[in-house]
């Protein structure tokens, strides 16, 4: 669904709010219990996880019965934009980063700060400012990431090809290696996945160079010359052989975790969230190694990073029980029997102490994520603005320019003039 259509559901969902006589969310149990509604997306081992974690909830709370819907991703937000049109959305909601805003802004979430049973005094600083907007908290972060490079050691290794010290390569370095990669090794194995898949790589490539994908008050903070030299960039390492072709990375971008390039050992290295590490690790069958971002200086300290919510908990401004809603999200974010359940499948989480009671319990691929999170902590810099509404569409928008790029349908100036005027057009509404 484009981001317009679900800003005009968001909005249609409101105007049915104010004329309801009662509101939308939960409700109550025939037998007096408070009934909350929970929504979330994630695989077959994310919804039974999260389904434990309820009945430990439940034990504990005999009074309140809070109901699962879940489902994929594809699909999930749909579905959240039909229910919050009519006035019927779920008490709690899993969400991400790129609707924060769209729903914050149409007035569909609660201020999380209003509730005095949610607490964050144990959370990771610099995690909790993920979802704030406009000093207001609407979504509590669930788990912590950050975007990276995931690289196969054992590519590296046939190849003959020495891994990078990632505190201080720059740009040049990893296409140079990329390329490297690819010309000394058999079985048409590339030196790297193309970027250009998600919004993230653009938004730390503008951080990089002085710049933010949005500004605070909601507009475009990239401008074109920024954009043509990520795109030219792209295109140079595709010429030099240092990516897969057009073709593949077109297949590449629309393909399952487990059927990706990196996760069937076709590519010594690719752009992935920090959170990401185990599936992949397991998907390949090989150990995976979390890496640095490059940057243009070849200093960690200017590659662009911060820590990203990998999703949030938000609760409905139409919830007919936010007390109990916010009770259940702290039970979640703030509670060692909920973390020994729910352990990293969100991310590193946030809460310290939680973190620290579970260590010992997450498999080898996670406990290294954990690891790599915590070592680039003094590096990165602040949390940039949530996408504006609008800014839903903009990864479907990217990958279009980029496969035009790739395939030189145009050329990176004119692709940056595209993706601009169109993502501009989609945020201005």
């Amino acid at each position: 669904m484009r981001s317009g259509t679900l800003a005009r559901l968001a909005v249609a969902g409101l105007l049915l709010a104010a004329t309801a006589a009662c509101g939308g969310s939960g409700g109550d149990a025939a037998d007096g219990k408070v009934e909350l509604r929970f929504t979330w997306w994630g695989s077959d081992i994310r919804h039974q996880a999260t389904q434990k974690a309820i009945e430990a909830f439940q034990k504990a709370n005999p009074n309140i019965v809070v109901k699962g819907e879940y489902g994929e991703w594809n699909g999930y937000w749909d579905k959240l934009a039909t229910t919050v049109a009519a006035n019927d959305a779920p008490d709690i909601i899993q969400m991400d980063e790129r609707y924060l805003r769209e729903y914050a802004d149409r007035g569909a979430l609660l201020d999380l700060k209003t509730q005095k049973d949610l607490q964050t005094a144990d959370f990771e600083p610099a995690s909790l400012g993920a979802g704030d907007v406009d000093g207001k908290l609407y979504g509590l972060n669930a788990g912590v990431n950050a975007y990276s490079i995931l690289a196969n050691p054992s590519l590296f290794e046939a190849a003959g090809v020495k891994m990078p010290d990632d505190t201080k390569w720059t740009w040049e370095e990893y296409a140079k290696i990329a390329a490297q990669i690819t010309e000394k090794s058999s079985g048409g194995v590339f030196g790297s996945q193309a970027y250009g898949n998600d919004e993230a790589g653009l938004s730390v490539w503008a951080r990089q160079h002085g710049e933010a994908l949005y500004t605070p008050d909601g507009k475009l903070g990239v401008t074109a010359p920024t954009v043509t030299s990520w795109y030219q960039q792209l295109l140079d390492l595709q010429k030099a052989k240092a990516l897969p072709s057009a073709d593949a990375t077109t297949q590449d971008m629309i393909a399952p975790l487990d059927q990706s390039m990196l996760a069937t050992n076709k590519v010594a290295m690719g752009y992935w969230w920090s959170n990401q590490l185990n599936a992949v690790s397991k998907a390949s069958g090989k150990e995976m190694k979390l890496l640095r971002l490059p940057s243009v200086t070849g200093k960690s300290t200017e590659n662009g990073n911060y820590y990203k919510g990998s999703m949030f908990w938000s609760v409905s401004s139409r919830s007919e029980h936010p007390a109990e809603a916010a009770k259940f999200v702290n039970f979640l974010a703030n509670t060692t029997e909920a973390g020994d359940i729910i352990l990293s499948d969100r991310g590193v989480q946030p809460n310290l102490k939680v973190r620290a009671a579970i260590t010992d319990k997450l498999p080898p691929a996670e406990q290294a994520a954990q690891a790599y999170i915590e070592d680039i902590a003094d590096e990165l810099g602040t949390v940039p603005t949530a996408p504006p509404p609008g800014g839903g569409g903009a990864q479907k928008i990217l990958q279009r320019y980029t496969q035009d790029v790739l395939f030189e349908r145009q050329t990176p100036a004119q692709a940056a003039e595209g993706f601009l005027k169109e993502l501009g057009s989609e945020i201005a509404g």
